[in-house]
């Protein structure tokens, strides 16, 4: 026997509806409650299901993020690239994201793993690279990690982070006449880093060499200028000028010291006292962008002290050496310091475009352009101190992920799988 109910409400006792009926539609529970499904029990679904959102979409996203699984993020870039971290994998959980700003192709968007899990097989990070895009990611399990079904949506186009190297070398200075300094080198850095790409541009600023000095009395010699390349996805590298080379002064006037920078400008002979070298790594950098120009001599020969080097400080009347580096695949030294000069004393140039200060001369030896090296100081008066050699801004990225969209006209050449940029003036790269 079979009995039948009919009711259009039933209700709690504190007169809340628990299920109710009006024309077609059912409404089990208020707002507020929570329906439960026991365990072992099934929901079958033979109609057809909606209001059942299998992913939550949260506000939208600037920074570094973390998600949960069944997270959708709206991730903007438009003030710059940032990360998103996936969280802990199990079988089907489920992320989503896209490009809310359309800024993927400028600032990259870097998908990374939760500890030591996978995407696509590979521990390494993934890179979103294309304007308004949108991916789902699906975690299969520890060996293959969160993958991406393509069938659903349009190919990811994720890139791989790649190295992208740097060596960035500042203007040497100027010298000045006479019993003078020489100019220090321009700062030498280098640097590797993991790249993002994808349509980040590198600025590039490649700094002039500091004038030569006709005068004592007006101390005209001047530093160098700083080179540097700036981004939005790297680490900003600037090589401070070479300090100027210090200067002599007759007949009891203190002598001009050498100028601080990237490398030390040596200090001016004098009777009573030598001036002293500028100090080198000057702003501090780790490791050091150069070294101290040496002291001038009192009392004869009143020899100015040479500029510092990247790799050496100035010694005596001579330059400080410079160093080297292989970016371009074959070793070439860079920033070495300037010559003083004094009574029978020629010092000579640092290793790496350092100009000599002949002690007979009237001109002294210019640092050489694009090594970012630092006058010789002229011996005789009247007469011109060597200016300081300009700077060079060297990027090498592997050829496999070179754009060639360049601006500045740099020199463009190939070292083993390398493509690598030579600016010998302002330009930029974009990834």
């Amino acid at each position: 026997m079979s009995s039948i109910l009919k009711v259009n409400t039933i209700q709690d006792t504190d007169g809340n509806n628990i299920i109710n009926e009006n024309a077609n539609t059912i409404t089990i529970g208020a707002s507020g409650d929570t329906i439960t499904i026991p365990s072992g029990a099934t929901l079958a679904n033979n109609g057809t299901a909606t209001g059942f959102a299998s992913i939550e979409w949260q506000a939208v996203k600037t920074s570094n993020f973390t998600a949960s699984a069944a997270h959708g993020i709206f991730a903007d870039t438009s003030s710059g690239g940032w990360t998103l971290t996936l969280p802990a994998g199990s079988s089907g959980a489920t992320v989503e994201v896209v490009d809310y700003a359309g800024t993927f192709g400028t600032n990259n968007l870097t998908i990374a793993t939760n500890g030591s899990e996978k995407i696509e097989g590979s521990t390494d990070n993934k890179i979103l690279a294309t304007n308004r895009q949108g991916i789902q990611l699906v975690y299969a399990d520890s060996t293959q990690g969160w993958l991406v079904p393509v069938a659903r949506f349009d190919n990811p186009f994720f890139v791989a982070p790649y190295d992208i190297s740097f060596l960035v070398v500042a203007g040497g200075a100027g010298a000045g006449i006479d019993l003078c300094g020489g100019g220090g080198a321009g700062g030498f850095r280098t640097s590797t880093q993991s790249s993002v790409a994808g349509g980040s541009q590198i600025v590039v600023a490649v700094g002039d060499g500091g004038s030569g000095g006709t005068s004592n009395s007006t101390r005209e010699n001047t530093s160098g200028s700083d080179s540097s390349v700036t981004a939005v996805a790297i680490t900003n590298i600037t090589s401070a000028g070479g300090g100027a080379g210090g200067v002599y002064s007759y007949p009891s006037a203190s002598p001009r010291a050498g100028l601080d920078g990237g490398s030390g400008g040596g200090g001016g002979g004098q009777d009573s006292a030598g001036g002293p070298g500028g100090s080198g790594n000057t702003p501090a950098t780790t490791p050091s962008q150069g070294n101290n120009g040496a002291n001038g001599t009192s009392g004869a020969p009143y020899a100015g002290g040479g500029g510092g080097g990247a790799g050496a400080g100035g010694s005596g009347a001579n330059g400080g050496n410079g160093s080297a580096s292989t970016i371009t695949g074959s070793p070439v030294t860079y920033a070495g310091g300037g010559g003083g000069t004094g009574y029978g004393v020629s010092g000579t140039g640092g290793t790496g475009g350092g100009g000599t200060g002949p002690h007979s001369g009237s001109t002294g030896g210019s640092g050489t352009a694009n090594l970012g090296g630092g006058g010789g100081a002229a011996g005789t008066s009247p007469g011109t101190g060597g200016s300081g050699g300009k700077g060079v801004v060297i990027i090498s990225v592997p050829t496999a992920n070179y754009s060639a969209n360049t601006t500045g006209s740099p020199t463009v050449t190939t070292s083993g799988s390398n493509t690598i940029m030579t600016f010998n003036g302002d330009g930029s790269y974009t990834t």
